[in-house]
């Protein structure tokens, strides 16, 4: 593995077979199923056309768009395919050895691999803040079968044993927050005491980030991985996941708490995820089989 002190490596990763068929036929009706359940690459290639270029090399983990692993296995849908992709991800990023990386989702899941390889480097100094409207701890034992709901118990060591053997280190729970906290399942909710996991509800964090720096000042930690997932912001201001969350930060409160965890701490780990453009995806559905832009080999 390559290890260059300043790589700062901007990680494209359309994983989409971690969100739940359940959940995409609920929320994303108005599109066929086969279409919504791949929007979250779209998402991830809205992401990467949006940003503006970075000081640092791009990779993309590859991420097969066909139907193929996408059984349920051992209470996981698409294990097959999920370990598969996770594999291919750690192995990206250790060819650039990067100190920081901006991974752009994608579902929650993409945030595994990046983090976990820089729980590898950092080990204790290392923060984890989650700013997701869910949390993300499900394992498969649980009722939901999604992986993008078990990517924080992965990243503290819960869960499927599969997807734990491949991660090059794990991250203590009392060294995770999880921000913006409002929406679970019954039969998950209890895990967050029972792993001593930190929550801020929304309300917690209105006026001021100051409760969420004094948890992170009493972690000792210097260095922070933020996941962003954007449906955190509140479904009556916009609604960017997959489905609505009413209730949560605002897109400001979202900017101020990041903002001020950056001044805080050394942010290396950035991830945007669950993006849902719909116009795009609804444009692509306009488009779809008119002459000339429907690919090679269309009549």
């Amino acid at each position: 593995m390559t290890d260059h002190k300043d790589v700062n490596l901007r990680l494209v990763w359309p994983q989409w077979q971690g969100a739940g068929s359940s959940s995409v036929r609920l929320f994303a009706s108005e599109f066929p199923f086969d279409v919504a359940r791949r929007s979250y690459a779209v998402g991830s290639a809205v992401l990467e056309a949006v940003l503006p270029p970075h000081d640092g090399p791009t990779a993309t983990v590859p991420v097969t768009m066909t139907d193929e692993g996408t059984e349920l296995v051992d209470g996981v849908e698409s294990k097959a395919v999920l370990v598969e992709q996770l594999a291919s991800a750690l192995e990206v990023i250790r060819e650039h050895g990067p100190a920081r990386i901006t991974t752009l989702g994608g579902e929650c899941s993409v945030s595994v691999a990046p983090f976990a390889e820089l729980a590898r480097r950092y080990g204790d100094d290392l923060a984890v803040v989650w700013i997701d409207s869910h949390p993300d701890i499900d394992t498969p034992e649980t009722a939901y079968e999604g992986y993008h709901a078990m990517a924080v118990s992965a990243l503290i060591g819960q869960g499927d044993p599969d997807v734990l053997k491949l991660l090059p280190a794990t991250v203590s729970p009392d060294r995770v927050a999880l921000v913006g906290l409002h929406s679970w399942q019954p039969d998950v909710f209890p895990k967050i005491a029972e792993w001593g996991l930190k929550t801020f509800a929304p309300d917690e964090l209105r006026e001021s980030s100051q409760p969420l720096l004094d948890w992170l000042a009493a972690t000792g930690c210097s260095r922070l991985a933020i996941h962003f997932d954007v449906d955190t912001v509140d479904s009556n201001e916009i609604v960017l996941g997959l489905g609505p969350e009413p209730d949560g930060l605002t897109s400001g409160e979202v900017r101020r708490v990041v903002a001020d965890l950056d001044e805080a701490g050394d942010v290396v780990a950035f991830t945007i995820a669950e993006f849902i453009p719909r116009q795009v995806i609804h444009l692509q559905q306009i488009l779809k089989g008119l002459p000339l832009v429907s690919g090679a080999g269309a009549d």
